[in-house]
């Protein structure tokens, strides 16, 4: 994109870095799910009509916004600033996990979704999020992997099949 802009289109990536600058003034984060909005409230903590005792954890806003495509989904979230990663210094503080045991002692909480990603990092935060849910008494699921919609089995790796063996579910 830098190569294009400086090389055919400089008006626009000066418009482009004006854009950019406003965002980085303007953008905070939601002061309930702390996912990236303009105002002190997302417009998916504000909506009444979401349910109010599901909550979803994911790592970032972009995991939110994928979730949300989905149209499939109608709880609250909670945003991490990531996942657990000790060998990079990486935390329960530094990704927020204070501030979501604070909300699971709000009481309006019955259920949450963890919702990270499928890789060691993201199963040892799923882990350790899924303890402190259950020390509050709230009943804590993961999101299912494995073979994804229209995936054909000879092109898929062999750890996405073996965890979604272990994973089956009765039809």
């Amino acid at each position: 994109m830098a190569f294009y802009l400086l090389e055919r289109d400089r008006e626009g990536g000066q418009r482009l870095a004006q854009l950019l600058a406003q965002a980085i003034k303007q953008v905070g984060h939601c002061q309930h799910c702390r996912t990236l909005c303009e105002k002190a409230l997302c417009s998916i903590c504000e909506n009444k009509n979401r349910d109010h005792s599901l909550l979803c954890i994911v790592e970032g806003p972009a995991h939110l916004a994928a979730i949300e495509q989905t149209g499939g989904y109608h709880g609250l979230y909670f945003v991490l600033s990531g996942h657990l990663s000790p060998i990079d210094g990486i935390g329960p503080e530094e990704i927020g996990i204070d501030s979501l045991a604070v909300r699971l002692t709000q009481g309006a909480v019955r259920e949450v979704i963890l919702a990270t990603s499928a890789t060691v990092e993201g199963e040892a935060t799923a882990y350790y999020i899924a303890d402190l849910v259950k020390s509050h008494g709230i009943s804590a699921t993961r999101i299912a992997h494995g073979v994804p919609m229209g995936g054909e089995l000879e092109y898929i790796d062999g750890g996405t099949i073996a965890k979604a063996l272990a994973d089956r579910t009765m039809v």
